[in-house]
């Protein structure tokens, strides 16, 4: 049943807003000004690479200061196989689709990465969901592709997932366009207009979208190889694509300060032709803009590497996630393997001006930021999730069940944790919460890692505007 039907029965309880005939917000200012305080967190958590043999989960995590489950897991909503490495995910509608009379952000979509599985999970019990919708690995061979990463919702209720391998975990990747009906309508691109693919976001007021690059599934799976960067199996490109015709038409090689451009943000605005990716390898953050019809790409952040005693080599910091506050004046990123969370003002997005930042776990970082008798942050900041009002940064610990097991190999024998920064964007300082921790080592069926974080009312990595 689509999203849009089952609201015409009355039978969804969640709060769509304010001034808008479907999901999300009218713009971004509104989202600031309507959204509630989140009180439930969405959280992947796997078992993949661990002793521990289960099937992955989607934990609920309580985050509401007043509830008496406080900063722990109230629900896990049990995956039907073992072994999928649940990783990114994501809605089934957003604010793009706001004018969509009768739709609901209710249902996430939940690949698993090695499985190439797709989870239709529906929330309308926000604290107690449920699968509703498996979409086996077969179906999304049958269109050349494999290891989902990315879920947008895009216009008008459909759902675009970027694809990183084909369908035997070579290249090259693409796009798969699911239906309000979860139902797969297709590959989104024609075979051949990228090679690697990762992370995407579009600006349909400018009709364009943006997508990087990471490897083919089989290069990165069982951990990283500097060989592979050596012999150009790694991504270094931007593409540029016309978002209705559905082609590349610009793409830029990012060079060898741009190595592994990861996650990819253009900024809220709809009228807005910025926007910022993180080159993990190299450990820089490039603005990309567009003037007079061409798009450009410009190192503005430099993360220096580090001597440490155990590396034979300058560690980078590994920029791993980035997230943009939803009124477009601060960029966060994490230094995955240094262990710093970093708080930029962007207000002039070709001059971003470091505000603050904070150390927890990593190579450098304290080991119990949270206390001395609290369990020990064993990797640096991974996966981040902004408050729609800019004032709570969260983050979890876990990269990818291999490469925590080659740079952070306690990560799985301890579990990941999540933790929490308070914001004052008025003075653009973060303060660690030292009462926030939850423990994802305490799972039933033993540590699990954790991963991506979404809000039941959208986020700032979910919400795009026409």
């Amino acid at each position: 049943m689509s999203d849009t039907e089952s609201s015409e029965t009355g039978a969804h309880e969640h709060h769509e807003h304010h001034d808008v005939e479907g999901p999300g917000y009218a713009t971004p200012q509104a989202a600031i000004e309507q959204a509630e305080r989140e009180k439930i967190a969405y959280v992947p958590s796997l078992y993949v690479g661990t002793d521990v043999d289960a099937p992955d989960f989607l934990s609920v995590v309580d985050v509401d200061p007043n509830s008496d489950t406080y900063c722990r897991v109230i629900d896990r909503v049990e995956m039907p196989n073992k072994g999928d490495e649940l990783h990114h995910f994501g809605w089934n509608a957003c604010s793009s689709s706001c004018h969509v009379e009768g739709l609901e952000r209710r249902h996430l979509v939940v690949p698993g990465q090695r499985s190439s599985r797709l989870h239709i999970v529906d929330t309308k019990n926000r604290e107690n969901p449920e699968i509703v919708k498996t979409i086996e690995p077969e179906e999304v061979y049958e269109y050349g592709l494999s290891a989902p990463h990315t879920v947008h919702c895009i216009p008008d209720g459909e759902i675009l997932v970027s694809m990183l391998g084909n369908e035997d975990g070579d290249l090259p990747g693409g796009f798969l366009e699911l239906n309000d009906d979860f139902e797969i309508e297709g590959r989104w691109d024609a075979p051949g207009e990228i090679d690697m693919n990762y992370d995407f976001w579009y600006q349909p007021r400018h009709n364009v979208m943006v997508s990087s690059e990471w490897a083919a599934p089989k290069t990165y799976y069982p951990g990283f190889d500097p060989a592979d960067v050596e012999a150009g199996d790694y991504g270094r490109k931007l593409h540029f694509w016309n978002w209705t015709n559905r082609t590349v038409e610009q793409t830029i090689d990012l060079g060898e300060e741009g190595m592994i451009p990861l996650e990819v943000r253009f900024l809220h605005s709809p009228e807005a032709v910025h926007g910022y990716v993180g080159a993990a390898l190299s450990s820089n953050i490039f603005h990309f803009y567009e003037d007079d019809d061409e798009w450009h790409a410009e190192k503005v952040i430099d993360v220096e590497s580090r001597e440490h005693e155990d590396w034979d080599m300058p560690v980078p910091g590994l920029i791993t996630d980035l997230v943009v506050s939803m009124d477009d004046r601060y960029l966060f990123f994490g230094n995955w393997l240094h262990g710093d969370v970093r708080m930029y003002d962007v207000s002039d997005p070709k001059n971003p001006r470091l505000a603050d930042r904070l150390w927890a776990g990593g190579l450098y970082g304290p080991r119990h930021p949270t206390g001395d008798d609290d369990r020990p942050v064993v990797a640096g900041p991974q996966m981040l999730q902004l408050s729609i009002d800019g004032e709570r940064l969260y983050w979890t610990t876990s990269l990818f069940s291999t490469w925590d097991n080659q740079f952070f190999p306690e990560e799985g024998e301890k579990g990941s944790v999540m933790l929490k920064a308070d914001v004052n964007p008025r003075k653009g300082t973060m303060t660690l919460d030292e009462d926030f921790l939850v423990d994802f080592g305490e799972m039933p069926n033993g540590p699990a890692r954790a991963h991506e974080i979404r809000w039941p009312d959208g986020d700032c990595t979910s919400d795009v505007w026409q």
